[in-house]
């Protein structure tokens, strides 16, 4: 809203074309079938006027969606620490790759997994445990703005 843009969800976008849950599609279609229809809207949402795209954990480990973001806008990861990450999921049931005996474990054992791949976005954002939303958001535009072929001063 700050930056007068759409704000998109690609998770929400699969549920609604669905009419199911990502937990519901993994357990029903698998985890490759819910890849590959990831990698669609993504793709679609990108061509679509310019907006904030939120994408699931798994989205950007997959090089065609990487890809597909480098070349219509640019990525940032919200960086936070597993603490951080637990204290958001652990009273969740959303999360299908959390569904185990021991999900702390999972979490920490997908991040270490993970770190390298997201390593890989245009720009990170420090997320503090602190942080309001608000100022998320400030710290989030704040590093856009280092960007001037994505964000100017102006806005």
């Amino acid at each position: 809203a700050r930056l007068n843009v759409p704000f998109r969800d690609s998770d929400a976008e699969i549920e609604e074309a669905a009419q199911r849950g990502i937990a519901e599609i993994f357990s029903r279609d698998g985890e490759p079938f819910f890849r590959d229809r990831e990698a669609e809207v993504i793709e679609r949402l990108l061509t679509d006027v310019p907006s904030v795209l939120s994408t699931g954990g798994g989205a950007f480990l997959a090089e065609r969606n990487r890809t597909a973001i480098t070349e219509r806008g640019i990525s940032v990861l919200l960086d936070a620490d597993p603490n951080l990450l637990w204290d958001r999921v652990k009273s969740k049931d959303t999360r299908p790759l959390l569904r185990t005996s021991n999900p702390r474990a999972t979490l920490t054992q997908i991040f270490n997994d993970r770190s390298s791949i997201y390593g890989l976005a245009d720009l990170a954002v420090a997320a503090d445990p602190a942080y309001s939303i608000d100022d998320m958001t400030d710290a989030v535009i704040a590093t856009l703005r280092t960007r001037t072929d994505v964000l100017t001063e102006e806005g």
